[in-house]
């Protein structure tokens, strides 16, 4: 896994919250930053890369582990 500076676990939530939940995470982080967004909603799975691609917030990494979603998302230059 690599590093990160902020972790934001979105467990239990649906989706789009885990989306709008790393929207605000990452506008109070630094270019360069990184998040590691938790996730336990499936959906995520098409909507972080997505949310990613949109907002031009490179997706570092993504990995399953313990029945949860995990992602690693950088802030980019918006």
């Amino acid at each position: 896994m690599s590093d990160f500076d902020k972790e934001l676990d979105t467990s239990g939530l649906n989706c789009p919250l885990p989306v709008l939940k790393a929207r605000k995470a990452l506008s109070e982080m630094a270019i360069g930053e990184k998040l590691h967004l938790i996730v336990t909603d499936a959906g995520a799975n098409q909507d972080i890369p997505a949310f990613s691609k949109m907002t031009g917030n490179p997706l570092i990494e993504t990995f399953e582990k313990e029945d949860k979603l995990h992602f690693i998302i950088e802030k980019g230059a918006e």
